[in-house]
């Protein structure tokens, strides 16, 4: 009973991925179908039809059941907008309930990564996380019942028992003592893992409304979600700018607004600090990520923002990655700046443009489709 209940429910699991996979655009572009129940689980809403049932009661007569003539309304089939017993019309209350299924988000990767087939990751760089892995591939002659290695005993007592010639071939008994007891004993590997650090920095200056600033949450939702699959360790920092850059947490970089212009230079300046005071590029792997509606307040601070990325920024990241959300208060001329001089065949800058949450998918593909 036990295995067939498992059996249900990985096949129920399996009906679930499937039909987040199909409508996948649509769990993207609309965030709040996702309700975070963890750090590392999220609650995914799904329609739920309840199983069809009999229901028994008196019999009212009509077609089929007593009187009745050809072309009669069927009981309680009448008009929809008659009213009913209890005052309710028909049609007013909703037939649908919704399941909340639990995923994890390693799963929801795989799910983003088979849909977008994206490439695994080729780290780069030394590692930098150390852990502690043990490994039961030691023996010890001390240790509980529960580990004991029985082999391993077996083979202590027969040779205790050849050397002191009281082995019998002809009645071969092997009798362990205390001393022939053997027991698996665990070594401790240092393992060195890979690590990340994604930087994310965001125009908040007025031009950058609410709908621009949950593209660009919903956005980094997926992101986090895939690098953490590709690394064991992943940090994330945030940036916000509008004439000047500051560092900030997460809750302050999706909730602050500013009225300000733009200086894009300022937040590439404190990206850069960030990098060289805790990032060694020969240990992690980074990616910056900017996201902005394109203004920039001159065309000098733009020739200042592309020698930053080129002499300061691309040398020490995997991938300079910039997303550029429509606004309608944006020119949208940096993206055309950022084109005209990387163009779109250069792998270390990697350029999108999102005009609407139905763009997010097509973005997230660009940045991560690379292998980075």
């Amino acid at each position: 009973m036990i295995d067939g209940a498992r059996r249900d429910h990985a096949r129920f699991r399996q009906i679930v991925r499937g039909k987040i996979k199909q409508d996948l655009k649509k769990y993207i572009t609309h965030s709040e179908m996702f309700g975070r129940k963890g750090k590392d689980t999220v609650t995914i809403p799904m329609p739920q039809i309840d199983i069809p049932r009999f229901r028994y009661g008196s019999n009212q007569g009509g077609v089929g059941q007593g009187d009745g003539n050809p072309g009669d309304p069927v009981p309680g089939q009448g008009d929809p907008n008659q009213e009913g017993e209890g005052g309710k019309k028909a049609g007013q209350d909703s037939g649908q309930h919704d399941l909340e299924v639990e995923f994890t988000l390693e799963e929801l990767a795989e799910i983003l990564g088979e849909q977008l087939q994206l490439p695994r990751i080729e780290p780069r760089g030394q590692k930098n996380l150390k852990s502690r892995v043990d490994k039961y591939t030691a023996i010890a002659s001390q240790g509980p019942n529960s580990l004991r290695h029985f082999k391993r005993t077996f083979k202590e007592a027969l040779k205790r028992q050849i050397a002191s010639g009281i082995y019998d071939p002809e009645n071969p008994v092997i009798v362990p003592i205390k001393k022939d007891m053997r027991y698996r004993s665990w070594k401790s590997d240092v393992k060195h893992e890979n690590s990340a650090v994604i930087i994310y920095m965001m125009d908040v200056s007025g031009s950058m409304g609410d709908e621009q600033k949950e593209i660009v949450r919903t956005e980094a939702f997926w992101i986090n979600t895939w690098l953490k699959s590709q690394y064991k360790g992943v940090e994330t920092r945030y940036i916000i700018h509008d004439a000047t850059a500051k560092e900030v947490d997460e809750d302050t970089f999706f909730r602050t607004r500013e009225s300000g212009g733009t200086l894009i230079s300022s937040a590439y300046k404190v990206c850069e600090q960030i990098i060289n005071k805790d990032y060694p590029p020969g240990d992690w792997n980074i990616y910056p990520f900017h996201f902005s509606d394109g203004d920039n307040w001159s065309t000098e601070d733009t020739k200042l923002c592309i020698d930053l990325m080129k002499n300061s920024l691309l040398p020490k990241v995997n991938a300079f990655c910039y997303g550029q959300v429509d606004s309608r208060y944006g020119s949208g001329q940096f993206y055309k700046d950022l084109i005209e001089v990387f163009g779109n065949d250069d792998d270390s800058v990697i350029l999108s443009r999102i005009e609407n949450k139905d763009g997010i998918l097509q973005s997230i593909k660009d940045f991560l489709g690379k292998g980075r």
